[in-house]
Parts: C-alpha cells; structure tokens; sequence
C-alpha cells in the first residue's frame, strides 16, 4: 500500500522529530524531511542520491562506520536463532552474558556488574537510581541530590534531562527536579580569569565544588556527574589538572562519581575509554552510543564492585532488585555490540581516533588559528570544535541572532559535509567515525575553510565583527 506514497508528506503528517520546529516542518515551510537510505565508511546517501561526508558520526554514534557487513550479519544470525527474551528473574542469553564479561573486564576501575537499557538518556536515569538505592541501603537516606556541570550533556528524561545542564531541555518541561545541583562548566577559555593557568582554573573549579558541597551538607550529596569531555556542551576537553581536583573533594565527602562515557567510550578519545585517558576511577559509567556503533539501540550502566557489594548484602532483607525494562539486555543488541567491539579491537580504532585525531586538530589549527572570527581551536581524538567569536583580542561573542555557528554548518552541507552546529554557542562540532582517514580529515578541513570563508564574508559585509 505505500509503494507510489509521498515517504516526505507521511513523515511531516505523522513524525513528531526531535529538535525539530514543530509547525514549519509540518506546513512544509523547512523543506524536507531529508530521506536517508544508506551509507558505507564515512559517508550516507539520501533519497535523492546525493552523498555527502558525515563529520559526526550520527550523532558522535557510528563509530565502526557505515555498511559494516560484520555487524550486520551478527545481528541476523541472532534474529534467527533467538530475536528475544527477557532478563528479568535471572534470564539471559549467551551473546549478553559474553558482553557482561567483556566489558567488565576492559572498562576502567573497579566495575562487577553491569545492567542494560536502550539509551544513554535510560542509563543515566538508571544511575541515578542506583545511588539512591546505594545510599538507602547502607543507611544514607538524605544522601541523594546529584551535582552536575552547567553545560553538561546526560540525556532529555526527567532525571537525566534534570541532570543536563542547557536550558532549552527544561524550558516549557518542568524541568530541572530539584534533586540536581549545578557546578561550574570546566572551559578556561571563557571561564578563566586573566593570567590565570589552566592548573589554577582547575583548582578553582574543585574549590567551588567544594564550596557547594559544604554549604548545601555534604550528607545531602549522593553523586556527582560528568562527562571525561564535554560533548553537546561544546566538545571541550578538561583544563589541566581538572580530574585529579575533581575526585580528590569526591572522596573527601564521600560522593560517587558516575562518568558518563555515553560519547568517550570505546576509542572516541584515543583511548578505549576517556577515563582511561584522564585517570578518572569511577563508581558508575554510563556507555550507549559506540556501544553497538548505533547499529542497534543499547546502554549499558557499568557498576562498581563497591555498589554491588552493598546491593548483595542486603538483597535479602530488601528484595529483589526492583529496576529493569522490557528490552534490558536484548539478545540482537548484546551480538551487535559483541560484533562492534570486535571491529574496535580487530582494526584498533581507539589508535586510529589518536592517530587521526591529531591530524585532524593540527589540520584544524593550522587552519584557524588566526582566522579573525574564530577565538578557539579544540579537541582530543576524533572530537573536534571550532569556537567563533566577533572579537578575537576581547573574547567578545557574536549577537545569538546571527546564528554564525548554524550558517557554517549549512554551508558545509551544501559542499557534501555534515557537521553539527553546536547548541547554546556559536561553535562548530566534528566527530567523525573512527574510520576516518587523513585523507577524509584534508576534505572535510577544506569544505570548513571554503565555509567559513563564505560565512566571514557575509558577516563583514553587515559589520558584524
């Protein structure tokens, strides 16, 4: 019955989209919607055939690229054998209680047990649970309001939206639950003081923390959140010294961490996680995203043996575990997550995001360093952000309404690049897969010169900068 319909009109009279302006996609004022239909490596092809080079992996997601028969068929193999069953009870399949293992056995501190959802948004709402359920359990009840970062991404639920720290995912939702306390955004580029040292903003960070922690009671504070590198907020990598600061007022109250990897995991930074990278020892990670290179839906909420030891001992005076969905742990997504790691490990992605990934920044700051609307170059691994300013030498942004960031991303489209347009800024966002070549890295560094020299023109032409 749908093979002559308009796929377009179907979509704009009965899609509700995310991030979408709800009234002018569905009059038809934006066009579209744009129909996807199929990719391989680094690139997707729409509807109307026109390829263009994804510069953020989905949604920083497709790590292992697009087109990966491997993936594809491991998820085939296991429809066919067992396309589901649930987990509740003590039931399991055998590609998740292999995955169990394998990523308690790679991930960073001391991790035991790990529970299953569908996104990185349900993983956070999970954690958020487990301290609560921790800090009930060992005798704690106050100790339950969760701090997390002002420009810090963990999700769009009710608590995990809570937790992200940019306004426009609470404004007309009620959110945040005042169960969630902010704490300074971690970028010395807007937020350091004259002369201050990037060791001396960090140190200054911790003391604010600190500050908060004593004058809203320590026994009031159950967790703090944080992703190792601040993702939607701006893909901006920790000032120096951040991370030890950080854990050292951590462990003196005696808060958990819980280190959302949702984008960092499984190579993004160079390393297989960014903990790894910057020594963070957590009680929780949060992982979706390159868990299964988004070919699958699937979170995982990695736990410490410090929890679960708590959750044991008193199991029997409480009950069973009371927290699960219908799909936690399902049986494709366990063997498209087990096929995805295996590409991971097999062409070492997590050396070819560092290898590359520098290229990539060097490509980019040997680009824009002095370009005069771009006030920072920055990144780690295959994370990558352009910041655009209207004055270099005062640090003065641009009027919001001019919507720099968003112009240069249209522009790269239209010369075949998706790059993302980050929100709450005018800052321009890269996360490719982590099969990215150089020679994909020269292409898309040139397609964002030719852009940006298009929108600079523009925006001197009206005297913006």
């Amino acid at each position: 019955m749908y093979d002559q319909v308009d796929i377009g009109a179907l979509d704009r009279a009965s899609t509700l989209h995310p991030f979408t302006p709800l009234r002018a996609f569905s009059n038809g004022e934006l066009g579209g919607p744009r129909i996807m239909t199929d990719g391989q490596g680094v690139r997707v092809r729409d509807a109307e055939g026109r390829e263009v080079l994804d510069g953020f992996a989905g949604l920083y997601c497709v790590n292992a690229g697009y087109g990966r028969t491997e993936i594809a068929d491991a998820i085939s193999k296991q429809a066919h054998q067992l396309a589901y069953y649930h987990t509740y009870a003590g039931h399991t399949n055998e590609p998740l209680a292999i995955l169990s293992d394998r990523l308690v056995k790679m991930a960073p501190g001391d991790m035991d047990k790990v529970f299953y959802g569908l996104s990185g948004s349900d993983a956070n709402e999970t954690n958020a649970k487990l301290v609560w359920y921790y800090n009930n359990l060992r005798g704690k009840p106050r100790k339950k309001r969760i701090i997390s970062r002002e420009r810090g991404y963990h999700g769009s639920s009710v608590i995990s939206g809570s937790m992200t720290g940019m306004s426009f995912y609470h404004d007309n939702m009620d959110l945040p639950f005042d169960i969630v306390l902010r704490t300074g955004v971690p970028h010395h580029y807007w937020g350091g003081n004259d002369a201050e040292t990037e060791r001396e903003f960090s140190a200054r960070r911790a003391q604010e923390l600190e500050e908060l922690i004593l004058r809203e009671d320590p026994e009031t504070i159950g967790a703090f959140i944080a992703e190792p590198v601040l993702g939607t907020g701006g893909i901006t990598p920790p000032p120096e010294g951040y991370w030890a600061a950080i854990q050292e007022v951590l462990r003196r109250y005696d808060i958990l961490l819980i280190v959302d990897e949702v984008i960092t995991a499984f190579g993004r930074t160079g390393a297989m996680f960014g903990s790894d990278l910057y020594e963070i020892e957590p009680d929780l990670i949060t992982t979706a995203k390159g868990l299964t290179s988004a070919y699958v839906p699937m979170s995982a909420s990695l736990v410490s043996r410090k929890m679960t030891e708590v959750f044991e001992a008193h199991s029997d005076e409480v009950g069973p575990f009371s927290h699960g969905y219908t799909y936690s742990g399902h049986p494709l997504a366990a063997a498209a997550a087990l096929a995805s790691l295996d590409v991971v490990e097999k062409d070492d992605l997590p050396n070819n995001a560092k290898v590359v990934g520098y290229y990539l920044n060097d490509r980019l700051n040997d680009a824009f360093d002095q370009h005069p609307i771009v006030g920072e170059v920055r990144g780690v691994g295959l994370m990558a952000a352009l910041e655009f300013v209207a004055d270099r030498e005062v640090r003065r942004r641009f009027d919001p309404g001019l919507a720099v960031g968003a112009r240069v991303s249209r522009a790269c489209l239209e010369r075949g690049l998706i790059v993302r347009a980050m929100p709450h800024g005018d800052i321009l966002g890269f996360a490719p897969p982590l099969v990215a070549t150089k020679e994909d890295v020269d292409q898309m560094v040139e397609i964002t010169q030719a852009a940006v020299a298009e929108v600079t023109n523009q925006l001197s032409q009206v005297g913006s900068f």
